[in-house]
């Protein structure tokens, strides 16, 4: 029972439960921002498609293409939401952070790791380096 509890209280599996939580909320985000404003954009243009109902017939069997189209259309609109909305502003936040971290480091001479600019030791193979002025 003990060795049972370690595994639930594992660092990495609390914080996969609480990814997959926070993906599914950020799933339902995604759609309704997907279902409450994109889609009536689309619908301006000449009323709102929907494929669902769309099949062709072999042999009595029933091949329901429309609701297929309707998905890809769904994963293409909610895929371009996230890169533009999400991934592209992140990934700019993430590059002013990166700068200003790069700005106050500097390589150590000696090993080539990144020290801050006022480190007189390197914190990786311990050589003594001439610290900068800021």
């Amino acid at each position: 029972m003990d060795g049972f509890k370690k595994f639930l209280l594992q660092g990495n599996l609390v914080q996969l439960a609480v990814a997959v939580v926070i993906g599914a909320v950020f799933a339902n985000l995604i759609t309704a921002f997907t279902e409450g404003f994109i889609t009536p954009l689309i619908g301006i243009f000449g009323g709102i498609p929907t494929f669902s109902d769309l099949y062709f017939e072999i042999n009595g069997s029933r091949f329901l293409y429309g609701a297929f189209v309707d998905a890809l259309i769904s994963f293409l609109l909610t895929a371009a939401i996230l890169y533009f909305f999400v991934v592209m502003p992140v990934g700019k936040l993430l590059e002013r952070f990166q700068k200003a971290e790069e700005a106050s480091t500097r390589s150590c001479p000696f090993c080539l790791t990144g020290i801050d600019k006022k480190a007189i030791k390197c914190p990786s193979c311990t050589s003594e380096v001439q610290a900068e002025t800021v």
